[in-house]
């Protein structure tokens, strides 16, 4: 790891970070001046010799390079942030694009999705399972997508399928439609020791970034969702969100409900002028710390499925997600 990135060479990082497949250096040439950064290819093919040096990219060829493990542990541990505030007006925007009718049980929910590779179905429920039934994700319903299908900006293909999971951003919909203002602060690594929420091992705040922190932790190797799930002891992706006091009961009742329809993600709540896992909570508010809806991803990634995620992904209707219990029936179709 390099000791000293500079600002240029974090940046390329990041735009590697966003793309699926290789990037050759005229497009990074060209995804640098987008972001009003004007430099020559030459320039960039030297930052990128220095980086795959280091070990944060790597050459594939023609095609381009890549960001290997530990890249995405340096945007992690820099916090690359080219587009501030970009990941918390996103959140805002789809909390409000969100209908959800908790009481009716219709409307749409957002999701993330993940794409796996179809060779993989048959360890995916085994290997899911045990998080879900830890109620260390959020909720416990899935959506499966075949080849061809489009959620939000992300198409499936051919060779995979892709999962939905719900995104914990969903309760700020919820909340939101319910007239209770949320502010979503960070996401960050949470400890869990003993089966319980410990203390948070890193964050990153939304209202400083363009990447979701989730999606950097899993990606960097930083999480152990199965240990936490299975041994009651690891590390998992957690969000930290702030609501009005007088709100407590009605966010606590709705809340309730959402557990019965399989959307629950609340693991602790902390109480106005009192730190919350360390975390102060200002007074007038209250803070809530709900699990990562990319968690029970998190098991298969850690199990060396290569699989990959975008958090917010879109929104699907509710009566598209199954329980999880039936995600092995579900999956054996797409095998069939």
């Amino acid at each position: 790891m390099m000791e000293n990135t500079d600002s240029k060479r974090l940046l390329i990082l990041k735009i590697l970070s966003e793309d699926d497949q290789p990037l050759s250096s005229q497009i990074i040439k060209e995804r640098l001046q987008e972001r009003g950064t004007a430099l020559s290819e030459r320039t960039v093919r030297f930052h990128m010799l220095a980086l795959d040096k280091a070990g944060l990219t790597e050459y594939k060829g023609k095609k381009g390079r890549y960001l290997t493990a530990s890249g995405y542990r340096e945007i992690a541990r820099n916090q690359v942030y080219d587009r501030v505030g970009f990941l918390s007006s996103r959140i805002d925007e789809l909390s409000y694009q969100m209908n959800f009718n908790w009481k009716k049980r219709t409307g749409t929910v957002l999701v993330n999705v993940s794409l796996v590779p179809l060779e993989n179905s048959s360890v995916v429920y085994h290997l899911m399972a045990p998080v879900f039934e830890s109620g260390l994700t959020m909720g416990q319903k899935v959506a499966v997508f075949c080849p061809g299908e489009k959620v939000g900006d992300v198409e499936i293909p051919e060779g995979y399928f892709g999962m939905g999971t719900v995104c914990s951003i969903t309760l700020n919909g919820v909340f939101l439609h319910s007239g209770i203002p949320v502010t979503s602060v960070f996401g960050g690594l949470l400890e869990v020791s003993g089966s319980r929420p410990d203390r948070f091992a890193a964050i990153i705040n939304y209202n400083g970034t363009s990447l979701d922190p989730l999606e950097i932790f899993i990606s960097s190797g930083m999480t152990d969702c199965r240990g936490a799930a299975e041994a009651g002891h690891g590390l998992i992706g957690a969000s930290f969100r702030e609501i009005p006091a007088s709100s407590l009961d009605e966010v606590t009742e709705i809340h309730q409900h959402l557990v019965e329809m399989g959307l629950g993600g609340i693991l602790k709540v902390g109480y106005s002028g009192h730190s919350l896992l360390e975390i102060p909570v200002a007074d007038g508010r209250i803070g809530i710390i709900t699990a990562g809806g990319l968690n029970s991803i998190s098991a298969l990634v850690e199990a060396d499925i290569p699989v990959r995620s975008k958090a917010l992904s879109g929104l699907i209707e509710y009566d598209r997600l199954i329980m999880y219990t039936d995600l092995f029936e579900e999956l054996g179709r797409t095998r069939s």
